[in-house]
């Protein structure tokens, strides 16, 4: 259920708009901020908050990738999959925050700090190999500075 503050900066992000289903990609963002990820519970919530239905709602949130329907860790790894960083050699990043993670893409390690994930593109071509964790992006990767990057989020 959501609570009485995430409903009420929903609705308020709805009056922003002359439909308020236009604000549901807005509402998503606003409970994935304040619960990491958004459950079937919050779709059918959102859905009742601005006249959809939850199918309508959970395709909106099953469409775009920073939208996560699975719980996550306290920081998201998007690793960049992208024909420029697997030319610079993203493979020997990712296979180096498995060994480091102790998990596979997709999974969240035990204590629940991070969650490896694959991105098609981060949109850093010129700086390659990249990934971003949580808002942050990190470019021009290898296997010695990322240890580095992973120090800031212990």
């Amino acid at each position: 259920m959501l609570t009485e503050e995430i409903k009420h900066e929903i609705e308020a992000e709805a009056e922003r708009f002359e439909r308020k289903q236009a604000a549901c990609i807005e509402a998503l963002r606003i409970v994935q901020m304040h619960r990491r990820w958004v459950d079937d519970e919050s779709v059918r919530d959102i859905a009742s908050v601005l006249d959809m239905s939850p199918d309508e709602v959970d395709s909106v949130a099953t469409f775009y990738n920073l939208i996560y329907r699975h719980p996550v860790g306290r920081h998201v790894i998007r690793v960049c999959a992208s024909v420029s960083c697997w030319l610079l050699g993203y493979e020997r990043l990712l296979d180096h925050l498995i060994q480091r993670l102790g998990i596979a893409v997709g999974e969240t390690t035990a204590d629940g700090r991070f969650t490896l994930l694959l991105n098609q593109c981060l949109g850093a071509c010129d700086h390659a190999p990249a990934l971003m964790i949580d808002q942050d992006q990190y470019q021009d990767l290898d296997v010695a500075n990322v240890e580095a990057v992973l120090e800031h989020y212990q």
